[in-house]
């Protein structure tokens, strides 16, 4: 027996090609930082979505901030009831107007038609001349002005309160200063503030019923971006049409789950903002009515925006910063934060294009000014006009997507004609042959095709051939053929 050599030492595998001695951990290497950037890159380069996402967010976000956070409160829709036609009326009227931060929409005969007014959200403050009240000054008394503001919103209505007040100081204050009078015990025009709806202007009555819109709204969209792509990425989208799950059954069953979630959330949020905040909720059994199908419609155009970043999507990376640069324009130019009469009348179309935008005067109109269908019809209608548009071309777009194009089917031959004749002696439909089908070196079983039958392609999912093959679904063992050594040497 041959005696034992020496010990023979072993290299340890190289990590990289080369004959230079094995990197360390303590060496950094320039040329595979320079690598590892051109891959990030050129990894960035091959999303172009994603691409356009991080050089836009910026731009949009410095517009809205610039524009809409930084401007001040002005242009409130006002209504002016002038009950005094008189020259002191007139110059109420005109200074209001001078101001800049009042707009004249509307001109009623009577107190009475100003609350239908701030019902449909068509005024934001109204201003009251009395009848009498030219004659009060000529007296030297003192001559109320009325002036009844809208207290949904707090912050537009503190700011209306502060700016009324001084302008029917500067109107007094001039009327008085020709006549060397001391204008600060001269008797004049004295504002009478009212707030209507909010009397303690509260902030948190105003915004806990946009903060249901709110969460319906993020947790549905966000939720509902990742339903699809999710599914694309871990490979089970395409198990899930091998079984007889059909498409239409596989969106109502995406969706349904979603909805009952977010209308749980709302129900919770409303239920403890009424209890333990002490919101109030002054509508009635029309105004929950109103409240529900509001929201049933948003719910439906949240679904119909997440079903189509998803589908849209190729990576949830993807879908979540798509997500991220729709809500922020959302929530700041929607009227939550930042009232929209302060916005640029440049932004007001865009304003008024975003769902949350109507759902926000829904629940605002039915939790503090109590109002019906009647009141609220022109947001309803534009909800109901945002979940056709958006909730319809979602469906369009994941069905196309999901099914892929039509497959051109070539003509009959006689043979087939002939096993037609045949089912229509017997009564039974023959069973499908199998055909081979050579593609390069792969060999795929197909049936014989068939008229109006809708095949996705395996590059529309991200996929192989090879995930289309039977065999793997079947748990069948294919026989060798012409290409397998080539497949076992891949």
């Amino acid at each position: 027996m041959a005696a034992a050599g020496p010990a023979r030492r072993l290299r340890p595998p190289r990590r990289y090609g080369g004959d230079g001695p094995l990197p360390t951990e303590d060496l950094v290497s320039p040329a595979r930082i320079r690598l590892l950037v051109w891959k990030e890159f050129k990894q960035l380069r091959r999303d172009p979505l994603l691409l356009r996402i991080i050089f836009a967010m910026p731009v949009v976000q410095l517009i809205m901030f610039g524009y809409v956070v930084a401007a001040d409160v002005n242009h409130l829709p006002t209504a002016v009831v002038d009950l005094d036609h008189s020259a002191v009326s007139r110059q109420v009227e005109d200074a209001f107007t001078a101001s800049g931060y009042f707009t004249i929409d509307a001109h009623p005969m009577t107190e009475s038609g100003v609350r239908p007014l701030m019902d449909s959200a068509t005024i934001a403050v109204a201003v009251v001349v009395p009848e009498g009240t030219q004659a009060a000054l000529d007296r030297g008394e003192t001559a109320p002005i009325g002036v009844i503001v809208d207290g949904a919103d707090g912050q537009t209505s503190g700011v209306a309160l502060s700016y009324a007040t001084q302008i029917v100081q500067q109107v007094n204050a001039r009327r008085l200063a020709g006549t060397g009078v001391d204008t600060t015990t001269a008797s004049g025009l004295d504002a009478r503030i009212r707030v209507e709806y909010n009397p303690s202007i509260r902030a948190l009555n105003s915004m806990l019923p946009g903060l249901i819109g709110i969460i319906c709204m993020i947790s549905i969209t966000v939720v509902m971006s990742q339903a699809v792509v999710k599914e694309r990425e871990s490979g089970t989208l395409e198990q899930m049409f091998v079984t007889p799950i059909t498409h239409t059954e596989y969106l109502v069953g995406k969706v349904i789950p979603y909805t009952l979630v977010a209308l749980a959330q709302a129900s919770l949020v409303a239920v403890v903002g009424v209890t333990w905040f002490r919101v109030p909720f002054n509508g009635d059994v029309v105004a929950v009515l109103a409240v529900v199908v509001g929201l049933l419609l948003f719910m439906l155009t949240a679904l119909g925006l997440g079903l189509l970043i998803s589908v849209v999507s190729r990576t949830r990376h993807q879908a979540q910063q798509t997500v991220m640069f729709l809500l922020l324009p959302a929530m700041l130019l929607s009227g939550y934060i930042f009232p929209l009469e302060s916005m640029p009348k440049v932004l007001l179309p865009v304003a008024y294009a975003i769902p949350l935008t109507h759902v926000l005067a829904v629940m605002r109109g039915a939790f503090v000014h109590g109002a019906g269908f009647s009141a609220l019809a022109v947001p309803l209608l534009a909800l109901a006009g945002f979940a056709v548009l958006i909730f319809g071309a979602a469906l369009v777009t994941v069905r196309r997507r999901l099914r892929g194009p039509d497959v051109p089917v070539p003509p009959q031959p006689a043979s087939s004609a002939r096993r037609g004749s045949r089912r229509r002696r017997t009564g039974r439909r023959p069973a499908p042959r199998l055909r081979v089908v050579h593609r390069g070196r792969r060999n795929q079983l197909r049936g014989p095709p068939r008229r109006g039958l809708r095949v996705p392609r395996p590059q529309r999912l991200g996929q192989d051939h090879d995930d289309q093959d039977p065999h793997r679904f079947l748990g069948t063992q294919r026989r060798a053929g012409p290409g397998a050594r080539h497949r076992r040497r891949a």
